[in-house]
């Protein structure tokens, strides 16, 4: 992704042709320092794009914190400098930007550990459009992982492709012989009959789809190793806290909630002496 071309499409949007406040109040060669600091107990992401946008209106962020990192209320994330009226104008995309990803990475934090080091826990394609690489970002800093980025990555047979193709075995079978052979396949299967078909033509990942917790146990324990699991749908915190305590936790549960459910966390920038 270019962030400095995400960061002026952001800017542009906002200031369109001029800040009408900043620009009528504040000389263009006052110079000035803020500290952008977290208003709530938080997980660090977004200070790349942060930084771009500040850099796109000539003022330079020096990290404080790192992505990655937690903080407490009142924890500084960053210190900016530059033009005092180009700090202002930049402020509430650089903000925004930070207090989206930052709330994504705060939210995997917390499902994370309730995975308890038994069961990974990945993202989705459940991305906003044109913030993937950010967002996905986001989900690692939060201590996640990360599925396949997009379709061209990875192979995931779903249950639109089964019902078009015909089944899984025929799917299967179709991509074996046009795929590359350093391609693992993912199969979604809805029960174990379905589940049987995908263990014997092969595939190397079955994704468990919106099974409940007595099924996903029985699923791991018929695959017993042949392939990877996955379990997937309505995967909470809570949730996933009760799959680790299975006798047959599955290796992966992927939650699109990492990213659509996440809320954003509360940051502010404040003018230094």
């Amino acid at each position: 992704m270019d962030l400095r071309a995400l960061a002026l499409a952001a800017l542009t949007e906002d200031i369109g042709p001029g800040d009408i406040t900043s620009q009528s109040c504040l000389p263009a060669d006052q110079r000035g320092r803020a500290r952008i600091f977290a208003k709530q107990a938080l997980v660090v992401s977004g200070l790349a794009i942060a930084a771009e946008v500040f850099a796109a209106r000539g003022c330079a962020l020096t990290r404080v914190a790192a992505d990655g990192d937690s903080l407490a209320h009142g924890d500084d994330l960053a210190h900016v400098e530059g033009p005092v009226q180009q700090l202002l104008i930049a402020e509430r995309v650089a903000l925004n930007f930070m207090m989206r990803l930052s709330g994504i990475a705060t939210h995997t934090a917390s499902v994370v550990a309730a995975a308890r080091d038994r069961i990974r826990v990945v993202d989705t394609r459940k991305t906003t459009p044109l913030h993937r690489a950010l967002e996905k970002a986001a989900v690692r800093h939060g201590g996640g992982y990360n599925h396949r980025f997009a379709l061209y990555d990875g192979v995931m047979i779903k249950d639109n492709h089964i019902a078009a193709v015909g089944g899984i075995t025929p799917a299967v079978e179709a991509v074996r012989a046009n795929a590359h052979h350093l391609v693992r396949i993912e199969v979604e299967v809805e029960n174990m009959v379905q589940l049987s078909e995908a263990l014997d033509c092969g595939a190397d990942v079955v994704l468990l789809d919106n099974m409940d917790d007595v099924a996903i146990d029985a699923a791991v324990a018929m695959v017993a190793g042949r392939a990877v699991t996955e379990a997937s749908g309505n995967m909470t915190a809570e949730r996933i806290r009760g799959l680790a305590e299975l006798a047959h936790p599955p290796d992966i549960v992927s939650v699109g909630g990492l990213i659509h459910q996440a809320r954003w966390v509360d940051l502010s920038m404040k003018m230094m002496a």
